[in-house]
């Protein structure tokens, strides 16, 4: 099991590992956000070599890219995976991977700042990075999100698997499965103080999110109308806690919009990894007419 989600010591090192650049997502500081390994170019490696160097590096995920010559010059096709598997979208490495080739674009002349298009297994991802100073921010749109229910007898083995009762749950925030690219299990606490206090059953967790084909459980607490916060276990990725998790945002805003949390049209800040020692902050914008969900957030490069 992989539960590191901080850059390792030794800069992951390994003569095999040299085209992997190494960002931090949804923060300005190293020290913040989710750590995320992103290879600018990954032709030519299989999926036993792209899972090995995601494996060596220990980081939730890790995006590898590959630009098709007979598509835009700012289109990529992308992969996702954990140090356990691959994963069909990721949002911290998408907007790690955006920032990466926007910073790169600055130093060689190509890319930079602008709009890209990702190709994803979960489908098309648009993304567009700006500056702001020094700093890079990258806002996704999600595939086109869905919302279900999740049966009671999957919901009791999710809550017993984390050591919550059924009355530390927030009646106003049903759980839900929610998808945006990746399903994710919506689970709101009733307190701040609940969702602080994680610790749960590793094995157990990960069967039931097996069979559901759920990627992390996104547990929230809402702090204000549109402010939440929110922490993602990802047993599934071998890794214990996501410290930001873009794809369980992108689900989230859908989830918030579908069950009348919020209006159509507004904007959420997401607040994650402060109880791992890893502070984030994730945008996620709604538009009306427009099903997609949006999340921003800056990238910093991860010294070597």
């Amino acid at each position: 099991m992989t539960t590191n989600t901080t850059p390792p010591a030794d800069g992951a090192g390994g003569p095999d590992d040299t085209g992997v650049l190494r960002y931090a997502a949804f923060t300005t500081e190293p020290g913040g956000g989710n750590p995320a390994g992103v290879v600018p170019d990954a032709a030519g490696l299989d999926d036993a070599a792209m899972l090995a160097v995601a494996a060596r590096l220990g980081y939730s995920e890790t995006a590898f890219l590959t630009r098709d010559p007979a598509d835009a010059e700012r289109a990529y096709t992308v992969r996702y995976f954990s140090p356990r598997a691959e994963v069909p979208f990721c949002g911290h490495a998408t907007v790690a991977a955006a920032v990466a080739l926007a910073e790169r674009g600055g130093a060689e002349g190509a890319d930079g700042p602008g709009d890209y298009v990702f190709a994803t297994r979960a489908g098309t991802v648009p993304v567009t990075v700006t500056a702001d100073g020094a700093t890079l921010r990258a806002t996704l749109t999600s595939v086109e999100p869905h919302v279900e229910d999740i049966a009671v007898g999957d919901l009791d083995e999710a809550l017993a698997a984390l050591g919550w009762g059924a009355d530390e749950l927030d009646p106003e925030l049903p759980p839900r499965v929610a998808y945006a690219g990746a399903r994710h299990l919506v689970l709101a606490a009733a307190t701040r103080a609940r969702l602080a206090d994680l610790a749960y059953d590793f094995e157990r967790l990960l069967a039931l999110m097996r069979r559901l084909d759920l990627i992390t459980v996104q547990l929230v607490w809402r702090a204000a109308d549109t402010v939440f916060h929110v922490r993602d276990p990802f047993p599934v990725g071998g890794v214990v806690e996501d410290p930001a998790t873009g794809a369980a945002a992108a689900a989230f805003g859908a989830y918030a919009r579908e069950q009348g949390l919020v209006p159509a049209a507004s904007v959420l800040t997401l607040h994650q990894g402060e109880d791992m020692g890893r502070p984030g902050v994730l945008t996620v914008t709604l538009r009306d007419g427009d099903p997609r969900v949006r999340v921003s957030g800056a990238a910093v490069r991860l010294p070597e």
